[in-house]
């Protein structure tokens, strides 16, 4: 445990991380369960990307379980609601929906870690908000090549 930052301060960075964590864990779900339900559609290559992004989700979460242990806290196994079904189209949108929210709440765990002083949970959270910004990138992406068709 860090002993670097106040007691009050962990609370508050911990239970930001563990928001996180519910996401991620949501996420994956998701990703997985769309990766298993597109199977047979016309688009083998986004059938991958969901599998590669439900993987990429799980090294986010973690990080964050990780720090969240090295904090003192324990990370939550409760995921946050998750959306499945639909065609193709809905899923990738659900899923373009899931990484909006987290470009915010990262967005907002950057700024609490850097009001706190936490320069390596910010950093961390930093590196993970770039690449949830890369996956709002490909499905936005892949939903415009979709709308042309």
């Amino acid at each position: 445990m860090s002993f670097m930052l106040s007691e009050e301060d962990r609370k508050k960075i911990i239970e930001a991380l563990n928001k996180g964590v519910g996401r991620e864990i949501a996420a994956i779900v998701q990703y997985q369960t769309h990766h298993v339900m597109a199977e047979g559609l016309e688009s083998p290559a986004i059938i991958e990307l969901f599998e590669k992004t439900a993987l990429e989700e799980m090294h986010h979460m973690e990080e964050l379980s990780e720090r969240i242990k090295y904090l003192g806290g324990e990370p939550t196994t409760k995921p946050w609601p998750i959306k499945t079904g639909g065609d193709l189209r809905q899923m990738i949108q659900d899923d373009l929906d899931v990484e909006y929210t987290a470009v915010k709440l990262y967005k907002e765990i950057v700024r609490l870690c850097a009001d706190i002083g936490d320069t390596t949970t910010r950093l961390m959270m930093e590196k993970i908000l770039a690449e949830e910004e890369n996956h709002v990138d490909r499905w936005e992406t892949l939903l415009q090549k979709i709308r042309k068709i």
